[in-house]
């Protein structure tokens, strides 16, 4: 387990928001030059960190910005496509990112290991933090236990068996910031500053987001929608 106080990275971002910075494959923004100069377009905002994935991508931010990096790698067309093997979390490690993202519910991984010999191989290999996305609070427990450093909401809702709301799961936030002993951060379809605020005052350590700030064809549809709807 990591001390929020003692690990710089997670004391960096403490309190404060982090940017997703990706493109969906096929879209004109799905680009690593793009997505670095998205990356340093929030910086200019005030992010105090960047999620992003793929390895093209990494390597462009890391080598432009110094703000904490949370890297990840989706490939396959499984279940489990987010960093879904120890292959994928030490490419992304490699990257200079300073926290390795992965699938952390209890789907299996494409390569067999447990999440707990994925996060246990990081750590020694490469020395980075792991933040374990998650979908419910058994999985969030699960992820602590099996040393994860960090505990993200991201999958609430993305999973056949979790809870899918309209907008970010503020429950699970606040329930697993009361009892994990590792950082939780709040990600997941939160759309507003007031959203972001409200999980903070929930006990979230950090909170990501990425489409309400750096997904224009997402934001377009929903003022079309509402046009349309008026």
């Amino acid at each position: 387990m990591t001390s929020t106080t003692a690990h710089p990275v997670l004391a960096a971002i403490h309190g404060r928001l982090v940017v997703s910075c990706q493109a969906y494959p096929g879209e004109p923004m799905r680009d690593p030059d793009t997505m670095r100069r998205v990356a340093e377009a929030v910086a200019a905002g005030g992010a105090a960190g960047i999620r992003a994935q793929g390895l093209a991508d990494l390597r462009r931010i890391r080598a432009a910005l110094d703000l904490p990096l949370i890297g990840l790698w989706k490939d396959g067309d499984g279940d489990v496509f987010i960093t879904p093997t120890l292959d994928h979390a030490l490419a992304v490690a490699e990257t200079g990112a300073d926290i390795v993202a992965l699938d952390g519910t209890r789907r299996p991984r494409p390569d067999g290991r447990t999440l707990a010999e994925t996060v246990k191989a990081v750590h020694e290999r490469t020395g980075r933090l792991v933040m374990a996305d998650v979908s419910t609070y058994e999985e969030g427990v699960a992820a602590a236990e099996a040393g994860a450093d960090v505990v993200g909401t991201t999958l609430a809702g993305y999973t056949p068996y979790s809870r899918a709301e309209p907008g970010p799961d503020l429950e699970l936030v606040a329930a697993l910031s009361r009892d994990l002993p590792v950082p939780v951060i709040a990600e997941g379809r939160i759309h507003t500053p007031e959203q972001a605020a409200e999980a903070v005052r929930l006990g979230a350590h950090a909170v990501v987001v990425g489409t309400a700030i750096t997904h224009p064809t997402s934001i377009t549809r929903w003022f079309v929608a509402a046009l349309q709807d008026r």
